[in-house]
């Protein structure tokens, strides 16, 4: 085994199980995913499931600059953080069915 399998193999670790979307985000948001990466595996993908349907919202510039500042510094699009903003918010003031 040469030095870099070593390595490799002693960075692994095994991704926990999450409960949701969001405490997902959140794990990853302070752990790389080279720590978990294991080239030798096969890649797991799952894929959102459709959103059927679209909004527009217009928020002024200065608004939308924030939004993007926020976003990049989740690792999100401004889109993506806005939605998720949306369902914590109806998760606080109703309980979820899912």
């Amino acid at each position: 085994m040469t030095t870099r399998e070593s390595r490799t193999k002693a960075k692994k670790k095994p991704i926990p199980e999450f409960k949701s979307r969001e405490d997902e985000a959140k794990f990853w948001d302070t752990h790389s995913a080279t720590d978990y990466w294991d080239e030798s595996e096969p890649v797991k993908v799952r894929f959102a499931r459709n959103l059927s349907e679209g909004i527009t919202i217009r928020l002024d510039p200065d608004t939308m600059r924030d939004v993007r500042e926020q976003a990049k510094q989740n690792g999100l699009g401004p889109t993506t953080l806005i939605r998720m903003w949306v369902l914590e918010r109806l998760r606080g003031v109703r309980p979820t069915t899912r």
